[in-house]
């Protein structure tokens, strides 16, 4: 079997790490803003999580609250964005066939697991979206318009709600990936994770 045809493409496995990352980034960046003030000092610049690796400029002042939530739409979006490549690019390239040596219940596991986790990525940072859109402040795009508020706040609170618990599902879905990703790593010594390295 030639090394296309067991093995992930450049771009899927760039895909699958970028958004990863920003993924685990963003569960980080939520914990970290859900403890902010509703109210606090207004400026217009912020040094990035108190870091001291990089000061973002505002070009109006806003409270910490306000600024680290503009940022995780923004981030929201474009990770959104690049779920729609990744589901694009798994449509047009077939996935590697999974390798001869899985049990049939690791096969089924593996496809329920890969699956749900398409629905999650979308559904994600969609609730995300329709949760900011029914807010009065709506959507900026790092400081661009993006999409207008609507000012609906039982809409708001129900997407609140779903994109909190579908959070937490999709956390759950990812550590079962991450353990079976290793058991096939570690414990069956296969090719599993290499052909997404």
């Amino acid at each position: 079997m030639n090394q296309a045809a067991t093995r992930y493409t450049k771009t899927a496995k760039i895909l699958h790490w970028l958004i990863a990352i920003a993924i685990f980034g963003m569960f980080a960046l939520g914990w970290y803003m859900s403890d902010l003030p509703k109210e606090g000092p207004k400026q217009m610049a912020y040094d990035l999580f108190d870091w001291g690796i990089y000061t973002w400029t505002l070009s109006e002042e806003a409270s910490p609250r306000t600024f680290y939530f503009n940022l995780h739409k923004s981030i929201g979006i474009t990770i959104f964005a690049l779920i729609a490549v990744r589901i694009f690019w798994r449509i047009t390239h077939k996935a590697p066939a999974m390798l001869a040596s899985y049990k049939a219940w690791e096969t089924k596991l593996a496809s329920g697991v890969h699956r749900l986790l398409y629905v999650l990525m979308v559904a994600l940072p969609l609730s995300g979206l329709v949760m900011a859109v029914a807010s009065k402040y709506g959507v900026k795009w790092f400081g661009v318009e993006f999409i207008g508020g609507l000012d609906n706040t039982p809409l708001r609170e129900v997407f609140k709600e779903a994109h909190e618990i579908i959070g937490v599902v999709i956390l759950l879905i990812i550590i079962v990936h991450i353990v079976g990703a290793l058991k096939h790593k570690f414990i069956d010594k296969d090719e599993t994770l290499d052909r997404m390295l």
